[in-house]
């Protein structure tokens, strides 16, 4: 039998919702100041030590976010211990040292810089959750492209949730580090048993924050011309393969790093 019970009681949801009149620009001032210092380093300073209540307030931000269905298909593990935290970097500093023998020609970063994150969150989910999205089940072609969209529908929801984290932790004087280059699975046995985390629920990034080792430097950005379009789309910033093949080869690592040199 469906339960149709209310989840929420509908009138203290609603009081809940505090928006400023539309065109005040105070909060929007307030929230650019948080985005456009949102830094990201790698290498913390390791004599600091996050207080859980700060903690709290992160991921308090990040419980927030929105998702897909309202399914809030997300899971946090705070790690805390320096033993854990080294272990989970050896297995990417091997992941580093694979790339470059597979010459992948790659920019990759310094992951030894992970052991020295004073905040560190591994962010999961159980993939089975896009089943809370439109999907058939009955094994067709057509249930294969709906799937293929409701775990769309997963992965943004839980990067909205993480980009919540960080915003959060950037309004608190963090800088922070997105780390994503754990989607093989090398990295989900190496990290599953180390972290307890059941076979069905598949880490997809880690969180990292903390006081910078060294001044932070704001990255490039596109301009607004090159990314907005009005009403359709604008051909002239349509790139061949050739052109983004290029930009790779030119242009990836210098928006990635202040030079060539593969390290922050």
């Amino acid at each position: 039998m469906t339960d149709t019970t209310a989840a929420v009681d509908l009138s203290a949801a609603e009081a809940e919702v505090d928006l400023p009149p539309i065109g005040s620009t105070e909060r929007y001032d307030a929230l650019m100041e948080v985005i456009r210092n949102r830094v990201t380093v790698r290498k913390f300073d390791t004599n600091f030590t996050v207080p859980d209540e700060h903690f709290d307030l992160i991921l308090e931000a990040a419980r927030h976010g929105p998702s897909g269905a309202n399914a809030q298909p997300w899971q946090f593990v705070v790690v805390r211990d320096q033993d854990m935290k080294q272990q989970i970097a050896d297995y990417f500093v091997a992941e580093q040292r694979f790339r470059a023998k597979a010459k992948m020609k790659f920019p990759t970063p310094d992951y030894r810089g992970l052991a020295t994150a004073p905040g560190f969150v591994v962010v999961c989910s159980d993939m089975r959750w896009i089943n809370a999205f439109p999907v058939l089940n009955d094994g067709s072609d057509l249930d294969a492209q709906y799937k293929e969209n409701a775990e769309r529908i997963l992965l943004q929801s839980v990067a909205a949730a993480t980009m919540s984290a960080h915003l959060a932790a950037a309004a608190l004087g963090y800088c922070v580090w997105w780390v994503t280059a754990i989607g093989q699975d090398e990295a989900q046995k190496a990290m599953r048993p180390l972290l307890g985390i059941p076979d069905e629920v598949s880490v997809l990034d880690i969180f990292l924050f903390g006081p910078p080792a060294q001044a932070p430097y704001k990255r490039w950005r596109r301009p607004a011309e090159e990314i907005v379009h009005w009403d359709q789309y604008d051909r002239d910033q349509f790139m061949t393969e050739e052109d983004l093949l290029d930009w790779i080869k030119t242009r990836r690592h210098r928006v990635m790093y202040r030079d060539a040199s593969k390290i922050d």
